[in-house]
C-alpha cells in the first residue's frame, strides 16, 4: 500500500468517525422526524460523504482486502471519540479489543 493511500484511508476513517459522532449528537433526545433535520446531522452526513468519497478513491488504487480492513479503524475512532466527547465509559475489555484491532490492522496493512 502506498503512503498516500494510507493517509487517505486514515482521513476517510477519521471523517466517518467524526460523522458518526455528529449524527449521535444531532439525534440525542429527538423523537420526531423533523427534529433530525439539524446542523449536527447535516455536518455528520457531509463528513461521512467526504470519507466515503476518499474510501472509493483508495479502492480504485489498492486491494479490497486491505482497504476494507480499515473499517475496523473507524470503529476504534468512534469508540474513542465517544469516550472523549460524549462521556461514554472506557472499559478494560474494550481497551483490549482496541489494541487487538490496531494490531490486526498493522499486520494487514504492513
Amino acid at each position: 500500500m502506498t503512503l498516500s493511500s494510507l493517509w487517505m484511508l486514515l482521513g476517510a476513517s477519521l471523517a466517518a468517525a467524526c460523522g458518526q459522532l455528529l449524527l449521535k449528537v444531532g439525534a440525542q433526545g429527538r423523537t420526531h422526524a423533523l427534529e433530525f433535520l439539524n446542523t449536527p446531522v447535516a455536518f455528520g452526513l457531509l463528513l461521512y460523504l467526504c470519507g466515503t468519497m476518499l474510501w472509493i478513491y483508495v479502492l480504485s488504487k489498492e486491494k479490497l482486502v486491505v482497504v476494507y480492513a480499515f473499517t475496523a479503524l473507524t470503529f476504534v475512532l468512534v469508540y474513542l471519540g465517544a469516550v472523549l466527547t460524549l462521556g461514554e465509559s472506557l472499559t478494560l475489555r474494550a481497551s483490549g479489543g482496541i489494541a487487538l484491532v490496531l494490531a490486526g490492522l498493522y499486520l494487514l496493512a504492513g
